[in-house]
């Protein structure tokens, strides 16, 4: 490849610009020596294409046409009174809906640790009464001074409990304590 030596642009008094060519006449980049760099050619300020057009003369009709499209009459401002009104309505709507849901999810999370507490209390109370009874002294109670006895087959009645939560009482109870006896039991 052969290289030529070029200067181009405007110089700094202690630097030099070098350009080289390679033999398809393209610029290779320049390597600047000394401490200062060349200063940029200014280029023409270009005239604005718009600004070089002649304004156009407009009718007059045209300008009463263009001046009615942009003015705005009586229905448009009402229409953008309401349309504002209604957003404004339906922007308070809305911040209302989104207090209520929470003020709703506080009371619900109050609630839920309020049952947390309720039931962590209960099942403390609850292994303490249950770690407190003693089931012998219970028993030896119920046989030995109130005469309870564990019940025979003859002694327990089955019967289908009624489709209705609800038993109605039509009699009293015996002083025994028997309603029915099975046909089986001997006394």
């Amino acid at each position: 490849m052969k290289h030529k030596k070029e200067r181009t642009g405007k110089m700094a008094t202690s630097s030099k610009v070098v350009r080289y060519k390679n033999t398809h006449n393209e610029y290779r980049q320049p390597y600047i020596y000394g401490n200062t760099v060349c200063q940029p050619e200014v280029l023409p300020k270009r005239r604005n294409v718009a600004q070089q057009r002649k304004p156009v003369r407009v009718s007059a009709r045209v300008r009463r046409n263009r001046n009615r499209a942009t003015a705005m009459n009586k229905t448009y401002v009402s229409f953008l009174i309401t349309a504002a009104v209604c957003v404004v309505v339906a922007f308070t709507f809305y911040l209302k809906l989104q207090t209520d849901v929470i003020k709703k999810a506080e009371t619900v999370t109050a609630m839920q640790r309020e049952l947390e507490n309720i039931t962590e209390q209960n099942n403390t109370d609850y292994h303490a009464v249950y770690e407190n009874v003693d089931l012998q002294k219970i028993r030896d109670k119920a046989i030995n001074e109130m005469g309870m006895v564990y019940a025979s087959d003859g002694n327990v009645i089955e019967y289908e409990g009624p489709a209705q939560s609800l038993v109605k009482q039509y009699s009293t109870i015996p002083e025994d304590g028997i309603l029915a006896k099975s046909k089986h039991v001997v006394d």
